[in-house]
């Protein structure tokens, strides 16, 4: 018997957004206070700028630990600012933590595998640029929310779509991955049925590539991949948590350090700053922080509730 899994609307956006491609070149220009911005990709007339944050008295060749995370909005929308206070904290806590822009449909009219494209570039740019950025290129985590979690989950598990023309000899693959409600089957597989009927067609196209199982992390999972945390609400109906289930359960059988965290009855995006009096955004940057000092990515206790206390106070 299968199983059925849908996503809603909210993933499956109109291919009519497509036709909302902005035209003449663009820069991404997003205000994160705090950080620095630096152009990690051109391509034809698009530029796109990761947000950096660096701890207190950061300086080249400090060889840190450092994180990157990808916004979510259905690969059609979203802006880096989603994960900004996530990286506020990490630094505060010695990581360089940054927020990337990428290529979506409403700003650039592309599908989901330039998202990959990108965010694998991301990776990429900060490895060759490690020495400057003060990052240890051994210690390169990637994280995202929803789209952007496929995004991050991506980096770390397809060993296809890195844009062409890039040095493949710098390793787009971080070595570890925080996944916030993240899209982690987008095709077929044995036991589910992921989107059924005309659904997968559909997605086929949304996708942009004709092998969906080559932008779908579960159908790649296999030895020797990096670390991942998943965090993911038992009653989100827009990722179901099921699929988490799947991809966790066949990453520990591959033989892989991979963590399922369950928040009952929460819906999709509930960890997002300003959601529930900020409890969820609370407990689950205090489960990203504990799973990167197992990694030995920070240090000492976390402290996000001090972290709020500050934010709410403006500092």
């Amino acid at each position: 018997m299968k199983i059925i899994i849908t996503l809603t609307a909210a993933l499956l956006a109109p291919l009519a957004l497509l036709a909302q491609e902005k035209k003449g070149p663009y820069e991404s220009d997003f205000d994160l206070p705090g950080s620095r911005a630096e152009v990690y990709k051109t391509i034809g007339d698009v530029k796109l700028k990761i947000y950096i944050y660096e701890p207190k008295g950061h300086k080249a060749g400090a060889d840190r630990p450092a994180i990157v995370f990808f916004f979510g909005g259905g690969w059609t929308g979203g802006t880096p600012k989603q994960f900004q206070e996530h990286c506020r904290y990490l630094a505060s806590k010695g990581m360089v933590a940054m927020a990337a822009d990428y290529r979506v449909a409403s700003r650039q009219g592309t599908k989901p595998f330039h998202c990959v494209r990108d965010g694998k570039s991301a990776v990429r740019w900060i490895r060759q640029n490690a020495k400057r950025l003060g990052v240890d290129p051994n210690r390169v985590a990637a994280g995202g929310g929803s789209a952007g979690a496929h995004v991050a989950a991506s980096t770390s598990t397809l060993p296809k779509h890195d844009e062409p023309g890039e040095d493949m000899m710098i390793s787009s693959v971080p070595n570890a991955v925080v996944l916030y409600n993240p899209v982690l089957i987008t095709a077929e597989a044995k036991g589910l049925k992921t989107f059924g009927g005309d659904r997968l067609e559909r997605l086929k196209k949304r996708l942009g590539v004709e092998d969906p199982t080559t932008l779908s992390p579960y159908h790649n999972i296999r030895k020797g991949l990096p670390s991942s945390l998943v965090i993911h609400g038992r009653g989100d109906t827009t990722v179901p948590f099921l699929t988490a289930e799947m991809f966790v359960k066949q990453s520990v059988k591959a033989g892989l350090r991979s963590e399922l965290d369950g928040y009952d009855d929460m819906p999709h995006g509930f960890f997002n700053l300003g959601r529930y009096d900020n409890k969820m955004f609370l407990a689950t940057v205090t489960r990203m922080h504990e799973f990167l000092k197992s990694l030995g990515y920070v240090k000492g206790k976390p402290t996000v509730d001090r972290f709020l206390k500050r934010l709410a106070k403006g500092k």
